[in-house]
């Protein structure tokens, strides 16, 4: 398993406050979501709405044990947004959509309990 889906792994190392200012992370709702067949490791296309201020972005998403097109568009889900965008395959992934690994290492989305505005950042 991958060190970083290892929840009995010890804490990164210290940063500083302003390194974690420097991870963009905003809530978007998904507008759209599809199966990405041709990718490696099964995977989701999904197209989330981050607001005015950045826009619509795309985000392959390794999240098909939990989740289904027909249930993802309008959830909101957190992203990193300010990562440079990532070839995967043919499509082109433009934002980190966020989990955690569940007990047997399959992601679990991260999301506001309560609906906040498209955009919104973390901190």
């Amino acid at each position: 398993m991958h060190l970083l889906h290892d929840s009995n792994a010890p804490a990164a190392a210290t940063i500083t406050f302003d390194q974690f200012l420097a991870v963009d992370i905003r809530v978007g709702t998904i507008v759209a979501a599809e199966p990405y067949p041709e990718a490696r490791k099964p995977a989701l296309k999904l197209r989330i709405d981050f607001g005015n201020g950045i826009g619509v972005k795309q985000s392959s998403a390794q999240i098909t044990r939990h989740y289904d097109c027909a249930t993802l568009v309008g959830r909101q889900v957190a992203a990193v947004v300010n990562f440079p965008p990532r070839q995967i395959g043919k499509f082109m992934s433009e934002v980190l959509t966020l989990g955690f690994p569940d007990e047997n290492g399959e992601v679990v989305m991260f999301k506001p309990d309560i609906k906040v505005p498209n955009g919104a950042r973390l901190f």
